[in-house]
């Protein structure tokens, strides 16, 4: 593959002796299937080699997570992702995969407009530095979709395009306040979207939320990290969206006009689902995997009923996931917007075997065209199934037990749904919001699904991103990961989590009732 990507601080193998067994594992696992299965093409994007070291570097990292953020997405958007981009210095790398009229994006607009207005007040604003701004998304419409130029290059919008096809700011404006605003998309028929969403801010930190730029009313997380892992971030978004750039180069010291006033001008969004954990302090930044996951233009379906699925490509976020499904020994939490994906719903069934308990928290009825398009099957088709076999494993306990082999493990799963004002009146005649214990405002959107990503093993792994366990973020997506192996962390996240879910869920297995 092109080395033309950002090396890691030239770290030798003796710097990643932090990494733990499991790294190694996934490494060496990595490389195996990759050998085995050769399933690269040169539309791949990115493609990465395990047994590349300068490709392993962009993989093994450390991160310092700073706060972990639930709430709808256009509340996370208004809290957190737009004081940051208006906050920026010299650079913003926003990416995204869907972008849609709606109060995020009209958020967006609003503070860009502001930032221009605020940089064209200040004292001499022809000597202030410019401001970079790089806008990459994948899917805006149909249309577009089918009509997108099928090349790595993607499709670059014009100034003349910004306001009328994406709502964006007159570009007269952005330019006389300094702004330099870059937008490009990638898609890639049949149904390859660039499925990862992360905003880097000068190079120093970065957000990996959940949400898109859209409508919908939905359950997401976001986590801020800064440390090593940004880089790794930044030579991920190299690799796909500006292979070209050289973004070796360190951004300049710049000193910015202070920015709160703008700040405390913005809009926001309130969410009754809205929560900010923040990690305890680590005397040490935590090693962190960013796991990729390159696009694939053949979804390797399986037509014909008697035929195995296919095994998903070896790309360092699906290795990834497998491995620490069958390393798990004691716990696996997953929260999922949906579940098809044959070799997820089989590593659990291992899993269980083996004694693990599994926890799902998936929904019933999300996307389900796009489910039926990409997959053949249904998230509730998919949960029916699970239960069947996992029934199925439970005729043949007695028999495991009397051998010596361990019980199956207890599998509970759930379906997010709202929470309804008479649930929440059950806790003290009116709702309250989670985040501060404060009486709920009537204007709080409600999360009607759950969108979030996250994996949780034995406690101590923990995966952020975009992927989701359902085919198309396995088989042909590209997606991206970020695994924190710390036991502290994995607490508050799940911590949150928890909280955030109390009275949203909807049982439908409990093998333990």
């Amino acid at each position: 593959m092109p080395h033309d990507y950002i090396p890691l601080h030239n770290r030798s193998k003796r710097d990643m002796s932090y990494t733990s067994s499991f790294v190694h594992k996934f490494l060496n696992q990595l490389q195996q299937r990759q050998q085995q299965h050769p399933t690269a093409t040169r539309w791949d994007l990115p493609k990465y080699d395990a047994t590349d070291e300068a490709d392993q570097q962009v993989i093994i990292s450390r991160s310092t997570p700073h706060a972990f953020q639930l709430g709808t997405g256009a509340s996370i958007f208004t809290s957190t992702l737009i004081p940051a981009i208006v906050s920026a210095r010299s650079e913003v790398v926003f990416v995204t995969c869907f972008w849609a009229p709606s109060k995020t994006l009209s958020a967006i607009t609003d503070a860009l407009v502001k930032l221009a207005n605020h940089r064209r007040g200040l004292p001499n604003p022809h000597d202030i530095e410019p401001l970079t701004v790089r806008i990459c998304f994948s899917s805006r419409s149909v249309f577009q979709k089918l009509l997108h130029p099928q090349s790595h290059d993607g499709y670059t919008y014009s100034p003349a395009e910004w306001q009328k096809k994406l709502v964006l700011p007159d570009p007269a404006l952005l330019e006389e306040a300094g702004i330099r605003l870059q937008v490009k998309s990638l898609f890639f028929l049949p149904f390859s979207v660039m499925h990862p969403k992360f905003v880097i801010i000068d190079r120093q930190r970065a957000f990996i939320p959940s949400c898109n730029v859209s409508w919908e009313p939905w359950l997401e997380g976001c986590v801020e990290i800064t440390g090593d892992a940004v880089t790794s971030l930044m030579s991920f978004y190299a690799l796909t969206w500006e292979k070209h750039v050289d973004f070796r180069k360190p951004l300049p010291a710049i000193h910015s006009s202070r920015t709160s006033e703008l700040q405390d001008q913005l809009l926001v969004v309130p969410s009754s689902a809205h929560h900010l954990v923040r990690p305890a302090a680590s005397s040490a930044p935590l090693p962190t995997l960013v796991l990729p996951s390159s696009h694939h233009q053949n979804p390797q379906f399986r037509f014909l009923p008697w035929q195995q699925a296919a095994k998903p490509p070896a790309t360092p976020l699906n290795v990834a996931m497998l491995e620490l499904f069958e390393q798990a020994r004691r716990s696996i939490y997953l929260q999922t917007p949906n579940l098809t994906c044959e070799p997820v719903i089989a590593a659990l069934l291992d899993a269980l075997k083996r004694g693990v308990h599994v926890t799902i928290v998936t929904g019933r009825n999300m996307m389900l065209l796009e489910q039926l398009v990409t997959a053949g099957t249904t998230t509730s088709w998919c949960i029916r199934s699970l239960v069947r076999r996992f029934k199925k494993l439970r005729t043949h306990a007695a028999h495991d037990l009397e051998s010596g082999d361990p019980g199956l493990g207890h599998l509970r799963i759930s379906y997010f749904q709202p929470r309804s004002a008479a649930k929440a009146a059950k806790r003290g005649g009116q709702a309250r919001a989670v985040n501060d214990g404060q009486m709920q405002d009537p204007e709080e959107e409600e999360p009607v699904h759950s969108h979030l990503k996250l994996t949780i093993v034995d406690r101590e792994f923990t995966v952020l991103g975009s992927g989701n366990m359902d085919r198309a973020s396995w088989y042909t997506s590209q997606e991206l990961g970020v695994l924190f192996h710390d036991a502290a962390f994995a607490e508050s996240v799940r911590e949150g989590v928890d909280l955030v879910l109390d009275q949203r869920l909807s049982l439908v297995f409990d093998s333990g009732e």
